[in-house]
């Protein structure tokens, strides 16, 4: 049985999206991890770290998957915002903003492929629930005991 028909273009464009939306995350995250200062500085530096691990990961898997259909991958690099603001919770908050860039990313994908590839709609899945709950634990990060 063959896959069901879908604008391969367009799942080319969006898996080149999340893999410069992933890039971009490793070099996020990597730079967080050098301005987190104070007594929390070895826990949050290396769960920065974990994050830009898993970035990079991410943008691999794209990458596979890109040329897995017999494109060429991007190398461009996302949008990359330099605040100033190195307060941990305006880096959180940030990092809350760059979660759901990629989230909402992955969900485009899904929806074009969702019952037309099993491969990239698994994929897909997979990477909304991983994101969804990075979300999760960025949010708790921010919240205050007893909230």
């Amino acid at each position: 049985m063959t896959n069901k028909t879908f604008d391969i273009d367009k799942a080319i464009s969006l898996l080149n999206q999340i893999l410069e939306t992933e890039l971009a995350g490793v070099v996020r995250y990597t730079h967080y991890s050098l301005m987190v200062y104070g007594y929390g500085r070895i826990p949050i530096v290396s769960w920065m770290r974990s994050q830009a691990d898993e970035s990079l990961q991410h943008a691999t898997e794209a990458g596979e998957l890109i040329t897995h259909l017999g494109y060429h991958p991007s190398l461009g690099i996302g949008p990359l915002l330099e605040t100033h603001n190195h307060d941990i919770g305006a880096i959180l908050h940030e990092s809350l903003a760059h979660e759901q860039l990629a989230i909402d990313k992955y969900y485009d994908l899904l929806g074009l492929v969702e019952g037309k590839n099993v491969m990239l709609e698994e994929y897909a899945r997979q990477k909304i629930a991983q994101e969804e709950m990075h979300v999760g634990e960025v949010r708790k990060m921010l919240r205050k005991p007893g909230e």
